[in-house]
C-alpha cells in the first residue's frame, strides 16, 4: 500500500503530510508531487526526506490512494487521468456535485464510499463541520431548515491570503497605506461578507456550496440558507447555526445527541469563556459545539455555535479519514 499527495507543498498538502505522520494507517511509501516550481525540494516524513516530484512526469500507478490538494484546475486536468491507475481523494470543489462522485464525511455518510468509481470528493470546509453537528439531530428529529452564518479564516483561501492578513496588520498598526491583493477589501481589522464569486441571485458560490453539499450529504429535503463571511482570523472556521425541526424536540436530548456526535465535542458552559473560539481549536482534530440554546422565537428551533480547524477536519483530516475507511475495504 503506497500513498501519494498531489500539491504536497501547499497548505492542505502539508497538513495531509502532518496527519499521515501521526496516522496508524499502515503503508510502505509516500510520494510527494507538486508543480515544476516545487519539484526537487525535500520534505521530511517519518525520519527521512522525500524529494517532491514534478506532476507532469509523475506515474500515478505508483500509489494505490492519491490525495489531490492542488485546487480545481489541477483536479479537472489530472484527476480523471489519475483515476485510471489509483483511487483519488480530491479536496477541490470540482467533482463535489457530480452525481457519480461520492461526497463524503466519514462520520456522516461513510456508506457512500461503496459507490466510488476511483474518485471521491472532500466537501467544502464550512459544510463539513456543519453536517457533523446536523447528522445526529436530523436522524432523531428530522431537520426542516438551516440558517447559517459563517466566520471563515483566511487560511481557507490559501497561503497568499494568510500572508496578506499579516502584512496588512503590520501596515495598519504602522499607519501605512493598505493594499489588498487577494481580497476585495481590507481584511485586517475588518470583515468581508463575500467568499468566492457571486451568483445571479445574489448568493456567493461559497454559500451555494453549503446549501447544495448539505443536501447531497444529508438529505435533499433540508432547506439551507447561508451567509459566508471572511474574518481576520488565521486558522479556524466558526459558524452560527439556527436549526429548525419538523416537530417539537426535547432540549436535554439535543445536548445528549451533540455530546455523542462522532468527531464532535460539546464545550458549553454559560459563563465567561465557557465556549470555543477558533484560536483554541487550531491544531485540534475535534469539531467543537458551544452556545447551545432554544430559539426563543421558534419552539421548533435551536441555535448552536460550531468551531473547527478548517485545514484539519475541513480538509486534510477528512481526506485521511476517508483513506482509513478505504484501506479497511481494500
Amino acid at each position: 500500500m503506497n500513498f501519494a499527495i498531489i500539491g504536497a507543498s501547499g497548505n492542505v498538502g502539508r497538513k495531509t503530510i502532518e496527519i499521515l505522520e501521526k496516522s496508524k494507517i499502515s503503508f510502505q511509501e509516500l510520494f510527494l508531487v507538486a508543480s515544476k516550481k516545487s519539484a526537487g525540494k525535500k520534505i521530511r516524513f517519518r525520519k527521512k526526506e522525500i524529494v517532491i516530484e514534478n506532476l507532469e512526469n509523475y506515474d500515478f500507478s505508483k500509489a494505490q490512494i492519491t490525495f489531490f490538494a492542488a485546487g480545481s484546475q489541477i483536479a479537472k486536468e489530472w484527476a480523471p487521468k489519475a483515476a485510471e491507475k489509483t483511487i483519488v481523494i480530491d479536496n477541490s470543489s470540482y467533482f463535489r456535485m457530480q452525481k457519480e462522485v461520492p461526497l463524503v464525511v466519514p462520520e456522516v455518510n461513510a456508506d457512500d464510499l461503496d459507490k466510488h468509481k476511483n474518485i471521491i470528493s472532500n466537501p467544502n470546509c464550512s459544510t463539513m463541520q456543519m453536517v457533523l453537528a446536523l447528522k445526529p439531530l436530523h436522524d432523531e428529529y428530522k431537520i426542516n431548515r438551516v440558517v447559517v452564518s459563517t466566520y471563515q479564516a483566511v487560511s481557507g483561501a490559501g497561503k497568499a491570503p494568510m500572508d496578506e492578513l499579516f502584512d496588512q496588520t503590520k501596515d495598519f498598526l504602522n499607519k501605512k497605506e493598505i493594499n489588498s491583493q487577494n481580497f476585495t477589501k481590507q481584511i485586517a481589522f475588518n470583515l468581508i461578507p463575500h467568499i468566492d464569486v457571486f451568483d445571479k441571485d445574489g448568493y456567493t458560490k461559497e454559500e451555494l456550496k453549503m446549501t447544495n453539499e448539505t443536501k447531497k450529504i444529508l438529505d435533499e429535503d433540508i432547506n439551507v440558507t447561508a451567509t459566508c463571511v471572511r474574518v481576520p482570523v488565521k486558522t479556524g472556521h466558526s459558524e452560527s447555526i439556527n436549526i429548525e425541526f419538523d416537530n417539537l424536540y426535547d432540549f436535554e436530548n439535543i445536548i445528549k445527541l451533540l455530546n455523542n456526535a462522532p468527531g464532535c465535542k460539546v464545550l458549553d458552559e454559560r459563563k465567561d469563556g465557557g465556549y470555543m473560539t477558533p484560536i483554541e481549536a487550531e491544531g485540534d482534530y475535534t469539531t467543537y459545539i458551544s452556545r447551545i440554546r432554544k430559539d426563543n422565537s421558534n419552539v421548533k428551533a435551536i441555535n448552536i455555535w460550531v468551531v473547527s480547524d478548517n485545514l484539519l477536519k475541513g480538509a486534510a483530516l477528512n481526506s485521511v479519514q476517508i483513506a482509513e475507511h478505504l484501506v479497511k475495504k481494500l
